[in-house]
């Protein structure tokens, strides 16, 4: 009996470690989060964080492991049962239905989730430690190539490249919106108090991904209409009062007029836009919040 009841206490003294440090990293981010506050929420001494995890960053990784390994697991049987169900007619919207679907159950259930779980999500996907971006991409960097592969197949049309850059923009979007309120907060928010349904939610959450995903490649009359807005916001007039030191002469141009120019002709170049395509490119970055969340 008393061994029962000790090891009943430890498993308290554990989940209320991991609670108190889930509560702080959705509330302030893994950087600004202590040790120190994390004992004082808990209600334990640093002795029992050492005990029970030996070291901040174990405690994180177990904080999160013990969500988004479930979450994940039910992901990929969702996607594996569209794939068995649909074959080749795999859609967009199924690909993101086993993103979702999930993450709205677990929300709904406080054993293993909660109103929290979405906000912790969100907060994942957009926090900006290395140390929480190393440990997603090295946790789950194969759940996310599934995924990707899946929107490949639903999407034909779209290259790699362009299919990273919108799944970056889109998520990154969504997640910032995740991490700002618990389900019953959005939910309010999203229907202006009235009650809304899972599908009514996941139609919501979905639908603009839906149309960024499926919008069509950007033709040549889109890219010269972008570049003369590009053009009037870089002229030399606005550049000089801008950048008093801009003078006309190659060395100080105006920086953004390179890229109009070479936008006109479907040619951005540059580093700048060379780094945001490789850091959206869905199987190399680690700026993709689907490569890192999945």
């Amino acid at each position: 009996m008393a061994g029962r009841t000790t090891s009943r206490h430890t498993g308290d003294t554990k989940s209320r470690i991991l609670d108190a440090a889930e509560t702080l990293f959705i509330d302030c981010g893994y950087e600004a989060m202590s040790l120190r506050q994390i004992t004082s929420r808990a209600e334990v001494n640093l002795a029992a964080v050492n005990y029970h995890f030996g070291s901040k960053e174990s405690l994180i990784h177990s904080m999160l492991s013990r969500r988004l390994d479930r979450l994940n697991e039910e992901r990929v049987k969702l996607l594996e049962r569209f794939d068995r169900m649909l074959g080749e007619r795999l859609t967009c919207e199924h690909v993101l239905g086993a993103m979702f679907i999930p993450a709205l159950r677990l929300s709904r259930d406080p054993r293993v989730g909660g109103k929290a779980f979405l906000r912790l999500l969100g907060r994942a996907y957009t926090d900006p430690s290395a140390f929480i971006r190393d440990f997603l991409n090295a946790h789950y960097a194969s759940v996310a190539v599934r995924f990707f592969d899946a929107f490949q197949r639903a999407l034909p049309h779209l290259p790699r490249e362009e299919l990273g850059w919108r799944l970056h923009f889109a998520i990154g979007a969504l997640s910032g919106v995740l991490a700002g309120a618990d389900t019953e907060s959005l939910i309010a928010e999203f229907s202006q108090g009235k009650t809304m349904n899972d599908l009514q939610l996941i139609a919501r959450l979905a639908s603009l991904m839906v149309a960024a995903l499926k919008a069509p490649l950007p033709d040549a009359s889109q890219l010269a209409m972008f570049a003369a807005v590009l053009g009037d916001a870089t002229d030399k007039d606005a550049c000089a009062e801008a950048n008093p030191s801009f003078g006309g002469s190659p060395d100080n141009a105006c920086p953004l007029a390179g890229h109009a120019a070479d936008a006109a002709h479907g040619e951005p170049r540059g580093p700048a836009s060379s780094a945001c395509a490789a850091n959206a490119s869905f199987g190399q970055a680690d700026a993709s919040p689907l490569a890192q969340h999945q």
